[in-house]
C-alpha cells in the first residue's frame, strides 16, 4: 500500500552516478553522459526513483569536476548540453528523476568570476571571493587550514593579497555572504531548473560561509585520533558553518518551489553535523533533506550505530528529513570497511543494501553497491586523487571507490570502455559484473531489486515511523509503520548464526529473505536478512 500525499522525493531511493566511471562511449577511457544514457535501462530495472549525477560541468579537473569553471555548460570530456538533454529526456521517459550536483562554496581558479576578481581590489567582482591582506610579517591572515593539507590561504601577486580556499589552492572560496554572489548562484540553479532537472545535491554546503571577523580556529589535540593533515588539528568553528547559511538555503528552496516538488539535499561533512542538518532542513522553507558522514567513514557497523543515527530523525516531517549513504565517491566502499575478515562479502552486501533501504529517510545507493563491489586497491602510480597523492600512504584516498563500473566479465575493461580506463578496473570486479548477476536468484543485484520493489510498494518503508525492538547482540530488529501498515525487518550484523527470539515474528507474513527461505525464521544465517509484513 502506498501513500501518494507526500512529495515524490520523501523516501525515494536515489542512485548515485560518478560519470567518469560509469560508461565510456567514445573510447577515451573516461565515462560520459551518453554512457549514462545508454545504461539508464539498467538503473530503471533496479527500481530506483531518481539518479544523482556527480559534476559534469566545465572544469580543469584538478578535483575531477568539483572545481567548476562554468556552471552552465558540460565539460567536453563528458559530452555536450545536447547530450544532457537527451539523458534527461530518456530518464524522464523511464520514470526516473534527475538530480545534479551544485558546488556553491567554491569555483575553479579558471572560472571567469575569479579571473576578474583577482585583477584588482576595485573591480566589479573584487568581493566575489575571499581576499585578505597578509599579516605584517607576510604570513597568512589566520590559522585556517585546507582539507587537502596546508594553509587555507594562497598568495596572489596580482592583487597583493591572500585568497582563501578550504580545499585545493585551485578552488578559491566564494564569498557567499555577498548578495551578488548568491544571486549568481541562484541564476545557476534556475538555468538547470529551466532545463528540467528534478533536484540538486549541494556539495559541502556548510563550507559556503565563514566568520567575517576571520578569527583563528581553536586547536583540537591529537590524542586518541589518527592525524594525517593539519586540518585535523583544529575545531572548524570559524572557517565554515556560519549561521547565515540556512538563510541562503531559504533562497535556494524558494526558487526551487516555483518549479514544483524539487528535491534539495545538502552534504554536511564534519564530526558533529546534526545541528547543521537540522538547521538546513527544518520546516518547509529550507532544504528537503541532508546527509552526513555518520556511516560513510564509520570503521564498523553495529546495531548501536544504526539506532543512534536513526534516533536523531524519528520525529515529524517538520523536524527534518535525513538521507543516508553507506558508500560514495568520497568514502571507501562499505563492505570493505565493515565485513569481518573471512566473511562472505556478497552476503554482507545483500545485508547492507537491505538495511540502507529499510531505514527511515532517503537511501542513496552508490553505483556498484547493487553488485556488492569491494573497495579497489590502487597502486601509487595509478592514483588520480590529489588528496591521496599528497598524503600517501597514510590517507586511503578516494580512487578505490571510483574505479570503472563492471558491466561484462569477458572484456579487458569489464565492458566499461574499449580503451584503458582513467582508473584500473578493481580487483575481482569483473566477476561481479552486471551481466553475471542478472537472473541469478541469490545474487546481490537480484535481492537488491526485490527489496527496492517492496519498499516502493510500502508506505511504511518509504515514509513510516521507525522503532527498534529489544533483541540484544548483533541481531538488529526494526519496525516501520504508517497508516496501519507494519513491516518488520531483521538483520544479522554478525558472521555467526543468531537465534530469533520466540514470538518476534509472530503475526508477520513473510515477504523477503536474503537466502530465499522466507518462512518465519528461528535462526538467522550470518549476515542474513528477513522481512515480514502485517505485524500487529
Amino acid at each position: 500500500m502506498t501513500d501518494n500525499t507526500q512529495p515524490w522525493w520523501r523516501g525515494a531511493v536515489i542512485y548515485q552516478i560518478y560519470p567518469r566511471s560509469y560508461q565510456d562511449t567514445n573510447g577515451d577511457g573516461v565515462g560520459d553522459l551518453p554512457g549514462i544514457t545508454r545504461r539508464l535501462d539498467h538503473i530503471a530495472a533496479l527500481g530506483v526513483d531518481a539518479i544523482w549525477i556527480s559534476p559534469f560541468f566545465r572544469s580543469p579537473m584538478k578535483d575531477f569536476g568539483y572545481d567548476v569553471s562554468d556552471y552552465c555548460d558540460v565539460d567536453p570530456i563528458f559530452g555536450t548540453l545536447a547530450d544532457f538533454d537527451e539523458l534527461l529526456a530518456k530518464a524522464h521517459a523511464l520514470g526516473l528523476k534527475v538530480i545534479v550536483d551544485q558546488v556553491y562554496a567554491h569555483t575553479s581558479d579558471q572560472h571567469d568570476w575569479f579571473a576578474q576578481s583577482r585583477t584588482s581590489k576595485e573591480n566589479a567582482k573584487a568581493d566575489w571571493y575571499v581576499w585578505r591582506d597578509a599579516k605584517p610579517d607576510g604570513s597568512p591572515p589566520n590559522n585556517w587550514q585546507s582539507v587537502f593539507g596546508g594553509p587555507a590561504w594562497t598568495w596572489d601577486a596580482r592583487r597583493g593579497q591572500y585568497f582563501m580556499h578550504n580545499f585545493l589552492a585551485s578552488q578559491p572560496q566564494l564569498n557567499v555572504h555577498n548578495p551578488e554572489v548568491q544571486d549568481a548562484l541562484l541564476a545557476v540553479e534556475k538555468f538547470w531548473l529551466d532545463r528540467g532537472v528534478d533536484g540538486f545535491r549541494l556539495d559541502a554546503i556548510n563550507f559556503a560561509m565563514f566568520d567575517p571577523e576571520f578569527r583563528d580556529n581553536p586547536p583540537w589535540p591529537a590524542e586518541g585520533r589518527t592525524i594525517t593533515r593539519p586540518f585535523d588539528l583544529q575545531h572548524h568553528i570559524h572557517n565554515q558553518s556560519h549561521p547565515d547559511i540556512p538563510l541562503f538555503m531559504e533562497r535556494v528552496r524558494s526558487l526551487a518551489d516555483g518549479y514544483g516538488d524539487i528535491f534539495t539535499v545538502a552534504e554536511i561533512p564534519g564530526p558533529d553535523p546534526l545541528a547543521e542538518m537540522r538547521a538546513y532542513t527544518k520546516g518547509d522553507k529550507r532544504l528537503s533533506s541532508a546527509y552526513s558522514f555518520d556511516f560513510l567513514y564509520a570503521k564498523s557497523l553495529s546495531a548501536r550505530r544504526v539506532k543512534a543515527a536513526q534516533a536523531n530523525w524519528a520525529g515529524s516531517f517538520d523536524d527534518g528529513w535525513a538521507s543516508w549513504a553507506f558508500s560514495n565517491h568520497d568514502a571507501p566502499r562499505c563492505i570493505s570497511r565493515w565485513c569481518p575478515p573471512g566473511g562472505d562479502m556478497q552476503a554482507f552486501a545483500k545485508m547492507t543494501n537491505a538495511l540502507l533501504l529499510c531505514l527511515r529517510g532517503n537511501p542513496i545507493l552508490y553505483q556498484g553497491e547493487e553488485l556488492g563491489l569491494p573497495q579497489a586497491e590502487i597502486a601509487f602510480e595509478d592514483l588520480q586523487d590529489p588528496e591521496a597523492i599528497a598524503n600517501w600512504p597514510l590517507t586511503l584516498g578516494r580512487d578505490g571507490a571510483r574505479t570503472p563500473m563492471p558491466w561484462l566479465n569477458d572484456n579487458s575493461y569489464a565492458g566499461f570502455s574499449e580503451a584503458k580506463p582513467w582508473l584500473p578496473v578493481g580487483q575481482g570486479h569483473s566477476a561481479l559484473a552486471v551481466a553475471s548477476q542478472y537472473g541469478q536468484p541469490f545474487s546481490v543485484i537480484e535481492f537488491t531489486r526485490l527489496v527496492i520493489a517492496f519498499r516502493k510498494s510500502s508506505s511504511a518503508l518509504r515514509i513510516g515511523d521507525i522503532r527498534f525492538l529489544d533483541t540484544g547482540g548483533e541481531l538488529l530488529a526494526l519496525e516501520r509503520e504508517w497508516g496501519g501498515e507494519r513491516v518488520l525487518c531483521l538483520f544479522n550484523l554478525s558472521s555467526d548464526e543468531v537465534a530469533v527470539p520466540a514470538g518476534l515474528v509472530e503475526g508477520c507474513t513473510p515477504v523477503l529473505a536474503s537466502d530465499g527461505q522466507v518462512e518465519a525464521p528461528r535462526l538467522l544465517a550470518p549476515f542474513g536478512v528477513w522481512i515480514g509484513a502485517g505485524r500487529g
